[in-house]
């Protein structure tokens, strides 16, 4: 069955590979699974045709055989259980790595994401500057403890596997806050998600809209 997913028509991270799609695209490639990409505007996705599949209006979507979802937790677990390569065969091991999924979104990806919002969207407010160390701490305590356990090891529990895939693609949100290079073991990391030739198809086709004329 063909799978679509949707994607920014120009993305704001201008082809850097943190719009969400490239997590789906990754996952997409982990398993070899060939998709198509409609692109959409910010215009387009607050119409009713994508809010029909996207409720909040955002990006990606996912489309197969008259099954749409959104949120890149659901369709990277989607497909991780519906083919092979990012799941492991034992059942506590397969348990092991969706919780890592759930883990990168719920518990380290938020603080990411408020240090985000306080340089974009709240930079010009009076209280960012007094609150941004409390911010940092806060993503430093998350990545304290990633690092404590994540140690020598290449990945978070044995093989590579869908939580590994979801929790790279959150970290790497910290390389341009110089947080990242704080924990050596973490940017090596991220370094290994970056090096997989899934994850390389997967940035060079999101760069790709990106970079067109």
């Amino acid at each position: 069955m063909t799978v679509t997913i949707t994607a920014f028509e120009r993305s704001p991270d201008g082809g850097q590979g943190l719009a969400r799609d490239t997590r789906v695209r990754w996952a997409l490639e982990e398993v070899g699974q060939p998709y198509d990409v409609r692109l959409v505007s910010f215009q387009a996705m607050k119409e009713p045709a994508h809010l029909a599949l996207h409720p909040f209006g955002q990006i990606p979507t996912f489309e197969e055989d008259g099954l749409a979802l959104f949120e890149t937790g659901a369709i990277v677990l989607h497909l991780a259980q519906s083919r092979a390569g990012l799941l492991p065969d034992d059942a506590k091991a397969r348990a092991r790595a969706i919780t890592w999924i759930f883990a990168a979104l719920n518990t380290v990806e938020p603080p990411i994401l408020e240090l985000f919002t306080a340089k974009i969207l709240e930079s010009d407010m009076p209280w960012t500057k007094e609150r941004m160390p409390l911010v940092q701490d806060r993503i430093r305590d998350r990545m304290k403890q990633l690092a404590a356990r994540l140690g020598d090891a290449d990945w978070l529990d044995g093989d590579f596997s869908a939580g590994d895939l979801m929790m790279v693609s959150v970290i790497l949100r910290l390389r341009s806050s110089g947080i990242l290079n704080e924990y050596p073991n973490l940017a090596a990391y991220v370094a290994r998600g970056e090096a997989r030739a899934a994850y390389k198809r997967a940035f060079a086709a999101q760069a790709a809209i990106n970079t067109r004329a």
